[in-house]
């Protein structure tokens, strides 16, 4: 599109040299000749200036116009990579509960079993006829239960909260681009 505004500009000065020639007489003296090359010489700084002119906003449009492309990339580069990094730390976070609940369901297992053999030996006191060691054994394995079980629903509420508060991402803030494209 440029060309098209040279191209004009050329067409100008030729129609306005035509024109000059044209005018001027046949027969050319010094005088003459003056007074026709010094509007030409004018035409031509005047076009010469007109497609400087040009040119220098052309180049400072083209120049804009890529720092803005530039800035446009830089900010999706950021964005992605910081979705990449929330993606890589939900993936974490994903295995290290996962890891977390298999160890807790094989502790969970043992102590299970181990609470099963206490009450197992304590109801086999009780059908011995040792009733009191017995109803003890129960009321302790009982006991060691509820417990067991309130310090483990303790910890998971404590767990579900910390997981909570660190999935709270921090998003980069982009501050807007100091460079300022000059359209004219």
């Amino acid at each position: 599109m440029q060309i098209l505004k040279f191209l004009f500009g050329i067409i100008l000065a030729q129609i306005a040299t035509y024109a000059l020639v044209i005018l001027s007489p046949d027969e050319l003296t010094i005088t003459e000749l003056l007074r026709l090359v010094i509007p030409l010489l004018l035409i031509a700084l005047i076009v010469a200036f007109w497609f400087t002119s040009m040119a220098g906003h052309y180049g400072k449009d083209a120049i804009g116009k890529a720092k803005d492309e530039f800035a446009n990339e830089r900010e999706k580069l950021r964005v992605n990579a910081q979705r990449a990094k929330e993606r890589v730390q939900k993936a974490a976070q994903k295995d290290i509960l996962n890891e977390a609940t298999k160890i807790h369901a094989k502790a969970n297992f043992k102590v299970g079993a181990a609470f099963a053999g206490l009450l197992g030996i304590g109801a086999l006191f009780v059908f011995a006829q040792m009733i009191t060691v017995g109803l003890l054994a129960l009321s302790a394995t009982g006991g060691a239960m509820g417990g067991y079980y309130w310090r483990g629903r303790r910890l998971e509420n404590q767990r579900l909260k910390e997981i909570q508060s660190s999935s709270n991402f921090k998003v980069i803030e982009s501050k807007p681009s100091r460079l300022k494209s000059s359209k004219h």
